[in-house]
């Protein structure tokens, strides 16, 4: 464990000096802040919204913009070092393949974290302090489950970009499956669930659909961000049909978990079979 951890400061200390936390955390503030300033001005107003529209907003940013940055951030971690000859040095030292990965990746979801924790965390701040009407006490329960589901998100692409970089053989491709994994994921899966709907003229087995639901890692972060907000629920298209049911927060919660858990036990279980 004592040197899982040290390669994880060594993994963070690198994202440090590469920059990655201050771009990842100016990113989520910027686009989080403009986001809430101006997601009325469809309706000819600019400003801050309610705190139900806000969290919607911010959780249809967070499911395009999270994945693609986690994903990116480690699709390289096993198969660059494998590349650049540093992969061997790693494993002539007294730590196992297990420990190396869980490792890494311990640094990358706390670069992942911190910056969606101040990220997001600063642009909450940033409507506490000029919106009015809005109140800390209103937004500190919203804004903190959005932003532990978001490092979910977060650490569950990571997760899958670890199995990626272990399974790949050469750079370019983990780079490649990447991508197709952000876009089966972000688009092209709810795009079929729509397809289906739409085929269907909203005939469909509501049980079933709700399956199909919790098998997308980021169906599951704007359910969790969706429950509660009734309005919001009922004008989000697809996802109101998964909403007409009380769902368990705590269990969704859960579910999305276990999208970190099985993905990186897979990618471990690849990586220690592994030939370098």
């Amino acid at each position: 464990m004592h040197e899982s951890l040290v390669v994880a400061g060594k993994e963070f200390r690198d994202g440090l000096r590469n920059r990655w936390v201050l771009a990842i955390t100016l990113v989520f503030a910027l686009l989080a802040i403009a986001l809430a300033w101006f997601g009325a001005a469809v309706s000819g107003e600019v400003g801050f919204t309610r705190v139900s529209t806000t969290i919607a907003s911010l959780a249809s940013l967070a499911v395009f913009l999270i994945p693609l940055i986690a994903l990116m951030l480690a699709y390289d971690s096993i198969v660059g070092e494998d590349e650049s000859g540093t992969l061997l040095l790693l494993l002539t030292y007294p730590l196992s393949r297990t420990g190396l990965l869980a490792g890494k990746f311990m640094g990358h979801a706390a670069i992942m974290g911190l910056s969606t924790l101040l990220g997001f965390g600063i642009a909450g701040l940033v409507i506490v302090v000029f919106d009015p009407e809005a109140t800390l006490g209103a937004l500190a329960g919203p804004f903190s489950l959005f932003i532990g589901s978001a490092i979910l998100l977060g650490w569950s692409f990571l997760a899958l970009s670890y199995l990626i970089s272990a399974a790949a053989r050469e750079k370019a491709r983990a780079a490649g499956m990447a991508l197709m994994v952000w876009f089966l994921f972000v688009l092209v899966y709810d795009l079929t669930l729509l397809g289906i709907l739409v085929g269907t003229e909203g005939q469909v087995n509501e049980s079933l659909f709700r399956v199909l639901l919790m098998v997308n890692p980021t169906d599951i972060f704007r359910l969790i961000n969706l429950t509660g907000f009734e309005q919001v629920a009922e004008a989000s298209g697809m996802l109101a049909i998964a909403t007409s049911e009380d769902h368990s927060v705590a269990g969704l919660i859960a579910l999305l978990g276990l999208w970190v858990i099985a993905p990186l036990a897979l990618a471990i279980a690849v990586f220690r079979r592994r030939r370098t």
